[in-house]
Formats: structure tokens, C-alpha cells, sequence
């Protein structure tokens, strides 16, 4: 645990120091324990003048103990501050770096979780678990040592037991540390399920009644039952090691007694042993409540690194990083899986070019968004190459690759501020007549006249006060501001109502001339792209062409084609 703190500190020298002082406060602490046998000795046998010279070596010792333990508790309640600082910037600064793809619903979960209770109980550690530990381990230690130089038939029975008390503390420990693995695994289930079920409300409450609430039930059922399990493992391990150590007092107890009984001990060294064995146990008791807890700490600590050392996206040198020489897309041999063992595309090859359309065409799962996802970069393909004007994307990064890409998602997410603040993001230096131009085109002056404040009316967290197709009109504006020449459409407009629907289209036109690659299923899209690639429900390429000549072919489109118009209500021949 020490070295993993050590990696979150910008400095780990105040760390060493605490550990230091609570090193030598635990060593002070039991020299003070060991003072007491001289001093019972030296009371007992009535000697006074040796008396008085251990009560002021005890109380040096003492005061030198107090001192240490309020150093070690300044410093600790610094690394606290430096820690929590530290992490949540590391944090910050590797959300905006790790892979757009991996940052899904239990990913957000766990990381609310982790955030908010995870990094204050990781702050506490150095103060409250650490620095008490060592001084609970140091102790006992110095005492044994003190009991060895007072007799070291006593000393060595005391060293026979602590392997004992070892064995006993780490069976425990493991014990809980998988229990608190479990459940924090329940936990950052929960966690998930909790925000999608007040995301998703309207579909539940419409379609699913009741039954909406079962996985959510569930999933904090779990939580509950793990955490049962947790805490009886911590109840019983700290039940376990507190019976070891009462056996090696107990031990200790007895083998001062019949020392005694033989007369190989006196009465004033009995008496001071067994006040050292009782006071060698107080130390080790703290050692059993504090285990638990650095168990489950270390486990947080865990969890923390491994968001920190996640695997990011490769990028390259941005001082060499070339730029494309176009918005044309070429996608060669391109294989790519959300798992090793479970491929979503396979052998994708085709080109976009510059200023012209594709059409993404196939059943549902056949990877249509993934490939999108993949041309901006979300993820990078397991093989074959995704390139822009001629570049590898790997080899343009993500900062390059994104700044020549608008993608425009069909669900679409708004940031708590005004309808002015959320178009900005499209292009943050932007000037106000820019982002009003594009809030125009994208015909977002109806939104701003109905909420009342105008364009700088509040949008709500996640656009809550706006319907689907008006977020999805703040989306198209965002696009139409950051003038990427790659534009890539996902099912943009096939939930919207009919007047969204054209505000939407209407945008759309705006944004002509770009390299666009469009996933629809809607009829009036396909037939106007320059081209259409079609997939098969494993993630191949079933044909590529124009609508008229996949038609022709009569394969996948054509029966694609029947069933579409059938659907919408059209006919073939009315519509050619």
C-alpha cells in the first residue's frame, strides 16, 4: 500500500517523514512500557534515588512519545490535502485521455463512486491507518526486545507468538479483502443501474411499469448482501486476531507465573512482566480494528490506480503528427472487437471521397456505429487501417483526428448552462455572432423564443428541458460551428417528429459539401448518397454501390429496399 501512495504524492519525502516520526513515537511508546519494570523494581525494593531517576526517564520518554505522535498527526493531515489535490487532477487529466469507446454506464458508476467516497477514503490513510499501525506494530516489537534484556526466557515467548498473531492477522485480511472486493464490484453495479434508471424514466414508465424497477432492485439487493458479508468479515476477523493476542498475554501471563513459582523470578520483576504483557496486548488489539480498514483502503487504492493506469490511445509526436491532405476516408481490411473473442467488423474496405456521401446500410448489430466510432477515433481497430486524406489516424491522434471530425450521435447529451454555452462548445473561441449564425442555421431561435431567456435561456442538466429532436437541433448548430470537413451521421433524425425532423434536415443542408458518412434507415437518405455500403449481420461488406445499381443486383439492398418502402408506405415505382 505504501509504495501505490507513494505514486499519487508529487513529492513522497513528507510520507517518509511520517512514517519516520510514528516509527520512532512507536519505539517511544514502548521504551515508556519497559520503564515501568526498573521503576516497579526499584518502588518495590524502596529504593528511591533509583526510583526518581526512572520516573524522569519515563516521563522523557513520554513526552518524547507525544511529541512524535502530534508531528506524525500534522504531516499525515497534510498528505491528506496533497492527495486528495493530486488525485482528483490525475483523474481529471486521464478521463480527457483514455479512449472515448471504454467510457460506458458502469465506467461513470464506478468512477462517481470512486471520486466521491473513494479518494477521501484513500486521503485518510497516511493519518488515520498508517501512522496508527505503525505505532501499533512498533510497540509490541520494542517490547519483546525490552523483555529479551529483562529475561530472555520471556522475550523468547513472546518472539515464538508473534508469527502466530502474523498468520492470524493476514488469514483475516484476506478474507475481508475480498468481501470488500465483491463489494465494491456490487456497489459500482448499483451505482450504474441507479443512473440509468433516472435517465431512461420515460421509456420505463411508458413501456415497462413496475417491471422497470426489478433490475435496479436487484443490483441493490446485491449491494446489500455483499456489504452483510463484508461487515461479518470484519466482525469475525477482528474477533479471530483479538483472541490470538488475549492467547499470547495469556501465554505471557503464565510463563512469568511459573518463573515465579520455581523462584527463578522475584516478585518485583513478576509483577512489572505481567504489566508489560497486558500493556504489550493494547497495541495489538488497535492492530486487529485497524486491519479491516487498510484491507478495504488498499482495495480503493487499487481501484483508483487501476483508472490512472488504464490504457490510453497511443498518440504520436504532435510536433510531427502530419496533417491529412484531404477529407477523404479510406477504411482497409479494418477488424475490430468490443472483446478478443467476440468480432463486431471484419475485413471493412471502402473510401469516402472528398465531399461526397456514404450511406451505412444493414440490420441492427451489424456494426454500422462502430465504424463510426472508429473514424473518429473512439476506439482503434484490432487491424487493417481507418485513414483520413491518406493518414492513419493513429498516426494524425486523437486531437487531430477529432478536430477534422463532427460527429453528430442520435442520443445526444446537453451541459448544464444556456443554449449559448452549449453551441460555443463546437468551437470555444468562437465570436457571439458565430455561434448565433450557427444556432440559426440549425433553426434554434424557435428553442430560444420558447424557453423565455432567449438564447441564454438554461438547458437543464443533460438538456432536460429541451425535447430529443431540439437537442439533436443544439447538436447539428455545434457541427455547423466547429466546420469540420468530415461530418459523420448517426441515425440523426430517425426518432424525431415530423417538425424536428425538418428542422433537422433543413440544418443538415448547411453542412453540404463535407466528406459525409450517414447510418440510416430511412429511405429519402439512402437513395440521395453518392454511395451505399451494406452489412451483413456479422460485420462484413455484403456489396458496395449506388442505389440504382444495387438495386439492379437484386442482393441485400434490394431486399432491404422492399422492405423499407413497404414500411413507410411507399412504393418502388412511385418512388423512382
Amino acid at each position: 500500500m505504501i509504495h501505490d501512495l507513494r505514486a499519487l504524492l508529487p513529492s513522497p519525502r513528507r510520507l517518509d517523514l511520517m512514517i519516520a516520526l510514528s516509527v520512532l513515537a512507536s519505539i517511544l511508546q514502548g521504551l515508556t512500557f519497559v520503564a515501568l519494570v526498573p521503576l516497579l523494581r526499584a518502588l518495590i525494593a524502596g529504593d528511591a534515588a533509583a526510583g526518581w531517576r526512572w520516573v524522569v526517564a519515563l516521563v522523557a520518554a513520554a513526552t518524547g512519545f507525544g511529541v512524535t505522535v502530534w508531528s506524525s498527526a500534522v504531516v499525515g493531515q497534510r498528505l491528506a490535502v496533497d492527495i486528495c489535490g493530486n488525485l482528483y487532477r490525475r483523474i481529471g487529466d486521464k478521463i480527457v485521455r483514455l479512449p472515448l469507446g471504454v467510457i460506458d454506464l458502469e465506467f461513470v458508476g464506478r468512477l462517481a463512486r470512486l471520486t466521491g467516497k473513494g479518494v477521501m477514503q484513500v486521503a485518510t490513510v497516511p493519518a488515520h491507518l498508517i501512522r496508527p499501525m505503525v505505532t501499533a506494530l512498533g510497540t509490541p516489537v520494542t517490547v519483546v526486545v525490552g523483555m529479551s534484556l529483562i529475561d530472555g526466557r520471556i522475550g523468547l515467548v513472546a518472539l515464538v507468538c508473534l508469527p502466530l498473531l502474523a498468520l492470524t492477522y493476514r488469514y483475516t485480511a484476506r478474507r475481508v479483502a475480498q468481501r470488500d472486493r465483491d463489494h465494491a464490484a456490487a456497489t459500482a453495479s448499483a451505482a450504474g443501474r441507479i443512473v440509468e434508471f433516472a435517465r431512461v424514466q420515460p421509456a420505463l414508465r411508458a413501456f415497462r411499469g413496475p417491471a422497470g424497477h426489478r433490475e435496479l432492485e436487484r443490483a441493490l439487493e446485491e449491494q446489500g448482501r455483499s456489504y452483510r458479508s463484508l461487515l461479518f468479515s470484519g466482525a469475525a476477523g477482528m474477533g479471530t486476531f483479538t483472541l490470538a493476542v488475549q492467547v499470547v498475554v495469556t501465554a505471557l501471563i503464565v510463563a512469568t507465573a511459573s518463573f515465579a513459582l520455581t523462584g527463578e523470578l522475584d516478585v518485583a520483576t513478576l509483577v512489572a512482566l505481567q504489566v508489560l504483557a497486558l500493556r504489550f496486548a493494547e497495541p495489538l488489539v488497535m492492530v486487529a480494528n485497524l486491519g479491516s480498514s487498510m484491507r478495504i483502503s488498499a482495495n480503493t487504492l487499487q481501484e483508483l490506480h487501476g483508472i490512472l493506469d488504464a490504457p490510453e490511445l497511443p498518440e504520436p509526436d504532435a510536433r510531427t503528427a502530419p496533417w491529412p491532405a484531404d477529407p477523404g476516408i479510406a477504411l482497409r481490411g479494418v477488424c475490430f472487437g468490443y472483446e478478443p473473442d467476440a468480432p463486431v467488423l471484419t475485413g471493412i474496405t471502402f473510401t469516402v471521397a472528398p465531399g461526397t456521401t456514404t450511406a451505412l446500410v444493414g440490420p441492427s448489430g451489424a456494426g454500422k456505429t462502430t465504424l463510426t466510432k472508429l473514424i473518429a477515433r473512439f476506439h482503434d481497430v484490432t487491424a487493417g487501417q481507418v485513414l483520413i486524406g491518406g493518414v492513419d489516424v493513429r498516426e494524425l491522434g486523437t486531437a487531430r483526428t477529432m478536430a477534422v471530425v463532427s460527429p453528430v450521435f442520435q442520443d445526444v447529451y446537453l451541459f448544464s448552462g444556456s443554449l449559448l454555452d452549449n453551441i460555443r462548445m463546437g468551437r470555444p473561441g468562437a465570436s457571439d455572432e458565430e455561434v448565433l449564425a450557427a444556432g440559426r442555421a440549425a433553426e434554434v431561435e424557435e428553442i430560444a423564443a420558447r424557453l423565455g431567456n432567449g438564447w441564454e435561456s438554461e438547458v437543464g442538466e443533460g438538456g432536460g428541458l429541451l425535447s430529443g429532436g431540439e437537442r439533436q437541433r443544439v447538436s447539428i448548430a455545434r457541427a455547423i460551428l466547429k466546420d469540420a470537413p468530415i461530418l459523420l451521421l448517426d441515425e440523426a433524425t430517425s426518432a424525431l417528429d415530423p417538425v424536428n425532423e425538418r428542422a433537422v434536415s433543413g440544418a443538415l443542408h448547411h453542412l453540404a459539401g463535407r466528406s459525409r458518412i450517414v447510418v440510416a434507415h430511412r429511405l429519402d437518405t439512402v437513395i440521395n448518397a453518392d454511395q451505399i455500403v451494406v452489412l451483413t449481420a456479422d460485420g462484413r461488406i455484403a456489396e458496395v454501390g449506388t442505389h440504382s445499381g444495387l438495386l439492379r443486383a437484386g442482393g441485400p439492398y434490394a431486399h432491404f429496399w422492399r422492405t423499407r418502402t413497404e414500411a413507410e408506405g411507399w412504393t418502388l415505382a412511385a418512388r423512382r
